[in-house]
C-alpha cells in the first residue's frame, strides 16, 4: 500500500534515529542524504575522512588529535546550485539564489508554502545563502530606521563613548547592540513598518517554524574597514575552540537548526564596500565549528569566497554554520550600513535579551489602531510575531497551568492577540504580560 505524503516524510527521520546517537542530528543527516548533490559527493567525502564503510561514525566527540579534513570541505563546496530546485528564484549568481520580492508579493497559499520549502532547502541542504531583492521596496522605511539609528548612536556616544563590535574597534565600525529594542523605543512608528514585513515572517518561519525570536544589531563599517576573518556564528561560533570541542558532534550538527542569520542593507552595498563573503555549501561540513579557526581553512575561504552587491532595502539570509565574513570597505568616502538579523528558534536561547513589555507599551496605541482598521492582516500578524514571545516555556505550571483542553499556558503572543480582539487598553495588556512573567518564576 502506498504511503501518504505525511507518512512518507517521516521515513528518513525514523531511519536516522536508528543509526545515530542523536535523533535531531540524525534527522538532519538523513534528510540531507536524499539530495543528489550530497549523494554524489558522499563516497569521496567518506574516503577522505578515512571511512570507506557505510557505517556511521558514532563517536560522541569530534577528534582533537587530528585536524578536520580540508579535502572533505573542498568536495562539499565544489557543488553548484541547481536552478531547477528553486523555481521561484529570479536568478542565481555565484551559487547564490536570488528572489525578487516585488515579483512574489501576489501569491497563493500554495505558492507561499512552495517558497518556504525553497528557502528551507537552500539553508539546510543547498548553498545555504540567498538574497531577497526589494525586501523593503519602500525605501522610506529604511530611511526612517536610519534616522532612528543615527539618534541612538549619537545618544550612546554621548553617554558611553563609541562602540565597536567583536571583530573591529569603534574607529572602524559603529555598532548598536540590541537595535531591535532600541529602535522600538526610539521610533515605534518606523519600528512597526519595519517589522510588519510579511516576507520577514515568511523567511523566519520557513527555517525555524513558529514562535521564533528576532534580535538585531546595526553595524556600520567605515571607509578602510578591514575584512573579518572567516567564521561560523552563534551558538558555537561564539565559543572558544576548547569549548567547542566539548560539545557532542550531534549537537554541533544540530546547533545550526537553532538560529538563522540575515542582514538588511541600509545603504547600497557595491562590491568595493565589502558586503558579506560566503562559502556556499560549507554548512554541510560537520566539523566546521572545529575547523574554521585553522589557518588552512581560512586560506581556503579567502581563495574561494563569493559575494553579491546589494541595494538599499535588499537582504541576505544564511545558515549560521556557513563559513562567512564581512568584506573590506575599500572605498574612501562610503559607510556600509546593515541591520544584522539573528532569529532564534523557540527551542534555543537568543544571543540578546529582549524585554517585550516596554516595547508593547510603546507600540500599543499604534498597534491597536492598526488592528481596528485592518484586523489581523499579514502585516499586523508579522509584527506581533516579531514583537513578543510566541513560546510559553519555561513556565511555572503550578502558577500557570495549561488552559482547559490545552497542553500549554498562554504565550505573550496569545495574550496580545486576545487583547487586540477585546480592545484592551495599553495598561490592561501590559498588566497581563507582567502577571504571566511574575507567575512564570519559580
Amino acid at each position: 500500500m502506498p504511503m501518504d505524503r505525511q507518512t512518507s516524510n517521516f521515513v528518513p527521520y525514523l531511519a536516522a534515529a536508528a543509526t545515530t546517537i542523536c535523533t535531531v542530528a540524525g534527522a538532519f543527516l538523513a534528510s540531507r542524504l536524499k539530495f543528489s548533490s550530497w549523494t554524489a559527493a558522499k563516497s569521496t567525502y567518506s574516503s577522505l575522512l578515512g571511512d570507506e564503510s557505510s557505517e556511521p561514525d558514532t563517536s560522541r566527540l569530534f577528534s582533537t588529535t587530528r585536524n578536520p579534513s580540508l579535502a572533505a570541505l573542498k568536495v562539499l563546496t565544489s557543488q553548484t546550485t541547481k536552478g531547477g530546485l528553486y523555481p521561484h528564484a529570479s536568478a542565481s549568481e555565484k551559487n547564490i539564489p536570488i528572489f525578487d520580492c516585488s515579483e512574489l508579493r501576489q501569491r497563493t497559499e500554495g505558492q507561499e508554502l512552495e517558497l518556504q520549502d525553497q528557502f528551507h532547502h537552500i539553508l539546510l541542504h543547498g548553498p545555504s545563502v540567498f538574497v531577497l531583492r526589494n525586501l523593503y521596496p519602500d525605501i522610506s522605511v529604511i530611511d526612517a530606521a536610519n534616522v532612528a539609528f543615527d539618534a541612538i548612536l549619537k545618544h550612546e556616544k554621548q553617554d558611553h563613548g563609541a562602540k565597536g563590535d567583536h571583530f573591529a574597534p569603534a574607529s572602524n565600525n559603529s555598532r548598536i547592540w540590541n537595535s531591535f529594542s532600541k529602535h522600538c523605543l526610539q521610533d515605534p512608528d518606523s519600528f512597526f513598518k519595519y517589522y510588519s514585513n510579511p516576507f520577514l515572517a515568511l523567511v523566519c518561519a520557513a527555517y525555524l517554524g513558529p514562535a521564533y525570536r528576532i534580535t538585531t544589531q546595526v553595524n556600520i563599517v567605515k571607509p578602510g574597514g578591514a575584512p573579518q576573518t572567516s567564521h561560523r556564528d552563534y551558538h558555537l561560533g561564539f565559543q572558544t575552540a576548547k569549548q567547542v570541542a566539548q560539545w557532542p558532534r550531534s549537537m554541533q550538527v544540530a546547533s545550526q537548526l537553532l538560529t538563522m542569520q540575515g542582514a538588511v542593507a541600509h545603504t547600497d552595498m557595491p562590491l568595493e564596500s565589502g558586503p558579506t563573503r560566503f562559502l556556499p555549501f560549507s554548512q554541510l561540513f560537520e566539523e566546521g565549528f572545529m575547523a574554521y579557526r585553522l589557518p588552512e581553512f581560512d586560506e581556503y575561504f579567502l581563495a574561494n569566497w563569493v559575494s553579491l552587491p546589494l541595494k538599499k532595502g535588499d537582504a541576505v539570509f544564511f545558515n549560521p554554520a556557513l563559513f562567512h565574513a564581512a568584506g573590506a570597505n575599500q572605498t574612501s568616502d562610503f559607510e556600509r550600513s546593515a541591520n544584522l538579523i539573528q532569529v532564534s528558534s523557540a527551542f534555543g536561547k537568543p544571543m540578546e535579551t529582549i524585554d517585550s513589555i516596554p516595547l508593547v507599551g510603546r507600540c500599543w496605541d499604534m498597534l491597536s489602531s492598526r488592528y481596528k482598521e485592518e484586523g489581523m492582516s499579514d502585516e499586523t500578524d508579522a509584527f506581533v510575531k516579531a514583537l513578543v514571545e510566541g513560546y510559553p516555556f519555561p513556565a511555572n505550571l503550578d502558577k500557570r497551568p495549561p488552559a482547559p483542553g490545552g497542553m500549554a499556558p498562554e504565550s505573550e503572543q496569545d495574550i496580545v492577540r486576545r487583547a487586540l480582539r477585546e480592545g484592551c487598553s495599553m495598561e490592561e495588556v501590559v498588566g497581563q504580560l507582567k502577571t504571566i512573567r511574575l507567575d512564570s518564576t519559580a
